[in-house]
């Protein structure tokens, strides 16, 4: 059943929440992503909301609104599409991103990238903000080189379609394991045809379990290799 028209806004003083003009006039022809621009605006009014002077959040925070997940996508995969939108804006460059540990458990942050959101991340980043945070690794922020895409990127141009599910399982080997395991386990899917996650994972922890005996083999002299698409020769 189709959603009722939308009634228009009511009469009288409506609360705002402010948006950047760059946001319109050079992201929006910039951002082909639903999940993306939906996650940058969730988190422009979820900041806007939230009390004190300190404009951040964490993931704990984001996925636990009641009024952002489903903001991104219905159901279970909203969780999912709003971490995968998020990861999207930090690559792009409109947000910041920290990874922190609140409480002895991991977390991540989420700042815009403003005057006021980098000088923020670098107040948490020297310890001179008490917020019960630590900040463990910030991510540089803005888009990835053109021969190194994320790492979503590379799943659908390499293993297929990219779902809420598999975006979810992709973020968190991304904070489980290093990048170029990732990428090395893709391009070792891609050269045994066997292109589908539930190979790309079981390598993951396959490696975890042994080790990476085969990292010197795989690599031909050992050295790193960041080219993609398509497999290394072996």
């Amino acid at each position: 059943m189709a959603d009722a028209p939308f009634p228009g806004f009511p009469a009288g003083r409506l609360s705002v929440v402010p948006v950047p003009d760059l946001l319109f006039s050079q992201l929006l022809g910039q951002i082909d992503d639903l999940a993306e621009l939906k996650a940058t605006l969730g988190l422009l009014w979820f900041l806007q909301h939230k009390p004190g002077s300190v404009k951040l959040a964490t993931w704990r925070e984001l996925s636990a609104d009641s009024g952002l997940a489903p903001l991104v996508a219905p159901g279970d995969a909203g969780r999912a599409a709003l971490r995968s939108g998020l990861d999207r804006a930090v690559a792009r460059g409109t947000l910041l991103h920290a990874r922190a540990e609140l409480g002895g458990q991991p977390d991540d942050i989420y700042l815009v990238n403003s005057a006021h959101g980098r000088r923020t991340l670098e107040r948490l980043r020297r310890r001179e903000l008490d917020l019960d945070q630590v900040v463990l690794d910030v991510t540089p922020p803005g888009r990835p080189s053109p021969d190194r895409p994320t790492i979503f990127a590379l799943y659908e141009q390499n293993i297929g379609l990219l779902t809420p599910l598999i975006a979810e399982e992709l973020a968190e080997c991304a904070r489980r394991y290093p990048r170029e395991w990732i990428e090395d386990a893709m391009r070792e899917a891609v050269a045994y045809n066997r292109r589908s996650w539930r190979y790309v994972r079981r390598i993951l922890e396959r490696w975890e379990s042994e080790g990476r005996s085969d990292e010197a083999r795989w690599r031909g002299d050992g050295r790193r290799s960041t080219r993609w698409p398509g497999p290394s020769r072996r």
